[in-house]
């Protein structure tokens, strides 16, 4: 079936289809760039200043020039939408270094930038309903990983072992901590309703949604500790959850083989959940 989205790329509106890659890009031959993915709800933008913030961030972090402004990209975003008729899922952008002859310290003379659209319909999964599975193994990504950075070979093979597993998701550990999943991040509930996360540092990506939660579920009364936690405190944590900008607020319901809670969705995630659609559909 031909694909008939419109992407924009390099200055201009096109096909998806005809959309064409150097095969000098150092996206491709380095894994030099960087991603976004912001989610669209009844086709509006969800957390854009959030999104377009890191992606400054992460573009600064690797000294690459963004060649339009944040509020040009965002415009950019809100047409995809409306000339690809989104509802619900999300828009994508890439910025890499550009194209240049192979080799390793090459500045090209711009970047690269690319940005479409992918429809989901986040609110059906049947893991909103039944809670989702994850498994833990070990964390082998880089050391920069609050750079969102297009180099994600280890999160593929860590997504790859979870489906094998029968698993939505995998949480990744270090030193027996829990860093965070290989697309969310990773939350528990302690036996006294306390909700912990890891904090903001170098080991981790500051997850968009993970913040807006956060302060949604300081404004609702739950307490909040921010530090890392194990793998055993989360087998015994009265509720486990995790956040992203494609799946908002899912709880989890099983770690590795072990069952959490009463093994259904939780009622602070459900609760968190509930107050962060209706953040982003603009009603609370």
């Amino acid at each position: 079936m031909t694909d008939t989205r419109t992407a924009w790329f390099d200055g201009n509106f096109q096909p998806l289809a005809d959309v064409r890659l150097s095969p000098m890009d150092r996206g491709f031959l380095f894994a030099d760039g960087i991603y976004e993915v912001t989610a669209v709800l009844d086709g509006k933008l969800v957390d854009s200043a959030s999104h377009l913030a890191r992606l400054e961030r992460s573009a600064a972090a690797l000294e690459i020039k963004l060649p339009l402004t944040i509020a040009e990209i965002e415009q950019i975003e809100l047409e995809l939408v409306a000339r690809n008729g989104l509802t619900r899922g999300t828009v994508y952008i890439q910025l890499t270094r550009g194209a240049a002859e192979r080799d390793f310290v090459a500045e090209p003379d711009k970047p690269t930038l690319l940005l479409f659209t992918q429809a989901a319909d986040m609110l059906a999964s049947p893991a909103v309903k039944n809670g989702a599975r994850v498994i833990t193994m070990p964390d082998i990504r880089w050391g920069r990983r609050d750079i969102k950075s297009v180099m994600l070979l280890a999160q593929v093979l860590a997504k790859r072992a979870a489906k094998e597993a029968g698993a939505q998701e995998a949480w990744l550990v270090q030193d027996g901590y829990v860093t965070e999943g290989a697309s969310s991040t990773a939350l528990i509930v302690t036996a006294d309703g306390t909700l912990v996360t890891r904090p903001n540092s170098n080991a981790i990506l500051p997850g968009c949604t993970r913040a807006a939660v956060l302060a949604l579920a300081e404004r609702d009364g739950v307490r909040l500790e921010e530090r890392a936690f194990t793998v055993d405190e989360a087998l015994a944590a009265r509720e486990a959850m995790l956040t992203s900008a494609s799946t908002f607020v899912i709880s989890i319901v099983q770690i590795d083989d072990q069952q959490i809670g009463d093994g259904r969705p939780g009622p602070i995630a459900l609760r968190l959940r509930e107050l962060y659609l209706e953040m982003a559909r603009g009603t609370n």
